[in-house]
């Protein structure tokens, strides 16, 4: 795990609040889109399917920093759309650092190399560059040749400079197991402080339908892709959220976690479902009706969704929601799981064996080796 000690003391202090208040539904990573607008269009991509009339449209610097000031998240991420498109980025940038909160701000880097002299380094601020594979495989998702040696070099340019950057890579069907362990060690070998993986989810507006992997798929690739994973590979990301992208931890969607804000509100119920919107964040946390959504409770739209925005929240929860808990987290994040095999799979038709839990969670010796 590589996540700044400052930021690991933040959320945790917030959690701590947040329990002592009897709080059981709160945010912890703020999705803000100021913008839909891209300069790529991806083909995994629901993000860039609005009305042209929307895609000139973006929020105001003061809109962005109100939905910060009211959800109260110690993380905000601000995903697009590409956010290096927006007239007033610089603004929104420096408006959340000042108020001390831990910014991921996502970007394709296309723009990023040329803009990198309008922003400060800072321990608040990392920029999250979208890289989905190798090269091959990148440019291809972007449905851009050459994107891969942009972002790589921007990477370059802003390690140069003293900024912290992350990468964000989304895997489909056709990810190679051998090859992105490859790409791990390409990427770790720029100097980044950690990386970000998950599977990609199947948005309905997507133009890419038959790319996206259902959830026994997602468990046979992160198992196979993180077997025996070297220390040498950090991950912005908790061990247990890893860990139950094998298929090794049970964990249940907290959509309310990650709460997101754009032109038409908060968003109900998360940032990959749009299925209406609240006019104030407590609107939202008090009028959705969470129990449709999450993969208990049947909703066919979430019956395969393993992405962070909605399972890292319940890692965290996971993790601080008893002692038990607690330990086993921290054992996986200093000594990792016993080793499994590291092509092990189930024969055939087998379904794989689901992870024992006693009082909420797993067992440790079921659990993999893990960085």
């Amino acid at each position: 795990m590589s996540v700044p000690l400052g930021q690991m003391v933040s959320v945790v202090g917030h959690v701590l609040r947040q329990r002592l208040r009897g709080n059981v539904r709160y945010p912890l990573v703020l999705m803000l889109e100021p913008l839909f607008r891209c300069n790529l269009a991806c083909g995994g991509c629901g993000k860039i399917q609005h009305p042209a009339s929307v895609l000139r449209s973006h929020l105001s610097a003061e809109q962005c920093l109100a939905a910060v000031d009211e959800c109260g998240a110690p993380v905000v991420s601000i995903p697009g759309g590409e956010p290096l498109l927006h007239p007033e980025i610089e603004a929104i940038v420096a408006g959340i650092v000042a108020r001390r909160k831990y910014l991921y701000l996502c970007t394709n880097a296309l723009k990023l190399e040329e803009m990198l002299p309008r922003f400060r380094p800072s321990p608040y601020l990392a920029f999250s560059v979208h890289l989905d594979g190798p090269r091959e495989e990148h440019d291809h998702a972007v449905c851009r040749e050459g994107v891969y040696d942009i972002a790589v070099a921007a990477i370059r340019a802003a390690r140069r400079v003293g900024f912290r950057v992350t990468t964000n890579s989304t895997l489909f069907t056709d990810a190679d197991p051998e090859r992105y362990r490859r790409f791990f060690d390409e990427v770790m070998a720029l100097g980044v402080e950690g990386m970000m993986i998950s599977p990609g989810y199947p948005y309905a507006k997507a133009p890419d339908q038959d790319h996206f992997l259902p959830r026994r798929r997602s468990e046979s690739l992160f198992r196979r892709l993180l077997a025996d994973a070297p220390r040498r590979w950090r991950f912005n990301q908790s061990p247990v959220f890893l860990e139950f992208l094998k298929g090794a931890w049970d964990l249940e969607c907290r959509p309310w976690g990650t709460p997101t804000y754009n032109l038409f509100g908060w968003q109900r119920p998360c940032y990959l479902l749009d299925e209406g919107y609240a006019r104030s964040f407590r609107a939202l946390m008090e009028e959705t009706d969470w129990d449709a959504y999450g993969r208990a409770s049947g909703n066919a739209k979430c019956a395969n969704c393993m992405v962070h925005c909605g399972y890292e929240p319940a890692a965290v929860e996971a993790t601080f929601g008893s002692l038990g808990g607690l330990l086993a987290t921290a054992r996986l994040a200093l000594l990792g799981a016993p080793r499994a095999p590291r092509h092990a799979e189930p024969q055939a038709g087998a379904q794989p064996a689901a992870a024992p839990v006693a009082d909420g969670f797993p067992s440790l010796p079921i659990l993999e080796q893990v960085a």
